[in-house]
């Protein structure tokens, strides 16, 4: 990953386990005041037990054409936080359908 801001995790093609697997070694690469911005084709339910032991704050939002977006961001890391939460103010809220 590139330093600095917005990392793009895209695994709306991928089945079962791999965008779990992928997204927890991508958050693990993160820098301090890097977020991830994971796309998915739906929510990825089993993800936010994981990240939430391994110490990430985030939020799930949903795409003007219907994909789910994680933005995941290291619990602490507050310029990171901060840029995830702005993102997220442009998505809009995820409801359960």
């Amino acid at each position: 990953m590139a330093p600095g801001g917005e990392q793009v995790l895209d695994v709306s093609a991928l089945g079962p386990p791999e965008p779990l697997v992928l997204t927890l070694a991508a958050v693990e690469q993160l820098q301090a005041g890097e977020y991830l911005r994971m796309r998915h084709r739906m929510k990825p339910c089993l993800l936010y037990d994981e990240l939430d032991q391994r110490g990430y704050a985030h939020d799930t939002r949903r795409t003007d054409d219907g994909m789910c977006e994680v933005l995941i961001w290291r619990t602490g890391d507050s310029r990171a936080g901060q840029a995830a939460r702005a993102v997220a103010t442009t998505l809009l809220p995820w409801t359960e359908s």
